[in-house]
């Protein structure tokens, strides 16, 4: 199975699996970058996955519905366009020959999903739309704090080798918010000189792997003690996750 990561907009990542003769692509919000790649390697489109309802997203799948061979599969207390398959947390689908479990994770949105590889011997894929970033989440557009903390929890849970196939390539930007949280942490300066040299080559810094996120993703260290007092002077009210999540993610909100 091969995963392709395909640019789209300023900073969106489009995400596509394929086997040399079927695709998916998850959060197509652009069908042409889509188009293109299907086209030059001669695939067929078999599914679409779809993590939240935002145009980014989303854009791209009417254009793409003509040449679609399979589901759309998508959240099902979102507005997705039609036709779709609604999916809960706890679903499986199969996709590829793959099996993947459905996650709800409010907070970006009110009906946000994730699908993550059940079952995978090693590296398993987890498409996390604008839930998880590496070294950083979303914004909190329709859900609260304590919804996003809980499903970056769930999240977090997963296999450390886990690969984060989130849908930004806002690594370097978090990072320099992850910098400010802790300044004395190593592993974020050494993260941020490996992502700049990626960059500079013209690579994307993704997919991240979740056993390294927890080291340098300050959403993910909200029971650190440098984090939390971070956190206290940016008014957190309390050193409970919650309000520790809170205070981080209104400063990352205004940090610039």
């Amino acid at each position: 199975m091969n995963l392709v990561a395909l640019p789209a907009f300023a900073d969106n990542v489009i995400w596509m699996l394929h086997d040399g003769h079927d695709a998916a692509v998850v959060d197509p919000g652009d069908a042409a970058p889509v188009a293109a790649e299907l086209d030059a390697r001669g695939l067929r489109l078999a599914a679409i996955l779809v993590t939240h309802h935002h145009g980014d997203h989303v854009g791209g799948i009417a254009a793409l519905r003509p040449r679609l061979q399979g589901p759309v599969w998508g959240p099902a207390r979102e507005d997705i366009p039609t036709p779709f398959v609604p999916v809960h947390g706890g679903d499986r689908i199969e996709l590829l020959g793959r099996a993947f479990e459905v996650i709800d994770v409010p907070g970006h949105t009110a009906g946000h999903v994730a699908f993550f590889e059940h079952g995978a011997a090693r590296e398993p894929l987890l498409f996390c739309g604008d839930t998880l970033f590496s070294a950083g989440c979303g914004r909190l557009f329709e859900g609260t704090a304590a919804q996003m903390a809980a499903s970056l929890a769930r999240l977090a849970a997963l296999p450390d080798d886990t690969r984060i196939c989130c849908a930004h390539e806002y690594t370097l930007s978090n990072l320099a918010f992850a910098a400010a949280v802790e300044p004395g942490n190593e592993k974020i300066a050494a993260y941020t000189a490996l992502c700049q040299d990626r960059r500079a080559a013209g690579r994307l810094t993704l997919p991240a792997v979740l056993g390294h996120e927890r080291d340098v993703n300050p959403f993910l260290r909200c029971r650190e003690a440098a984090v939390v007092a971070a956190a206290r002077e940016q008014g957190a009210a309390s050193g409970q996750e919650v309000d520790v999540f809170a205070a981080l993610r209104n400063w990352k909100n205004r940090y610039r």
